[in-house]
């Protein structure tokens, strides 16, 4: 399968950025969202990460005519009984523990939610989820997944991440993902976990 270039779905700076780094081997161009010249808006509205991710790459790449990859990603904690999960980027918004207005930004909005609902509890365990798919328009389809375990800080330490990275702590370490560098981070990431995974499956189709 010849590829010289993949479309990453997303308009996340930081995601992408990840994604650069982990596919720096292939020599393949990386086009995110912001790079096509026509724009559509794919919603996750499914109920699992596998269904959104899905969602999102076959109806981008059936769009843009393009391979492409798509990640449904997120927090799950379990004395909130699993949210932020799918929820993870708006939860915020969402009526579960009350909904919150934007302050000085949505990832710091979303991490203040978490927080004031974790406030007296004792278990402050939880898991990074990421799904990743990698669509062929009409021809071709992978999927794969990581996990990173951890606890949730009483506080938020670092601004090296993004999203939920400043209040998570892997196991094993003592500081944040927000702590970590890019590189240090993918080692150990849920995306980066899922990334490597397909990048084994790839290897064997890509030349």
């Amino acid at each position: 399968m010849k590829i010289d270039k993949i479309l990453i779905a997303t308009t996340n700076k930081g995601k992408l950025r990840e994604f650069k780094k982990l596919f720096n081997e292939f020599g393949i161009e990386i086009l995110s969202l912001e790079d096509m010249d026509k724009k559509i808006n794919v919603e996750e509205d499914r109920k699992t990460f596998l269904e959104n991710a899905i969602k999102k790459a076959k109806e981008y790449g059936d769009f843009y005519k393009i391979p492409v990859i798509a990640e449904d990603a997120g927090l799950e904690v379990e004395a909130l009984n699993g949210y932020p999960g799918v929820y993870s980027a708006r939860f915020y918004s969402i009526d579960f523990g009350g909904k919150f207005s934007i302050e000085e930004n949505i990832d710091k909005t979303n991490v203040k939610k978490l927080l004031k609902l974790l406030e007296g509890k004792e278990n402050r365990k939880g898991r990074f989820v990421s799904v990743v798919v990698f669509y062929v328009p009409e021809n071709f389809g992978i999927w794969t997944e990581g996990y990173c375990y951890g606890s949730i800080a009483k506080q938020p330490k670092g601004d090296k991440g993004f999203g939920y990275d400043p209040i998570f702590i892997p196991e094993n370490y003592t500081k944040t993902l927000g702590e970590f560098d890019l590189e240090e981070k993918n080692k150990i990431s849920h995306r980066g976990q899922a990334v490597k995974k397909l990048i084994e499956k790839l290897k064997k189709l890509i030349n």
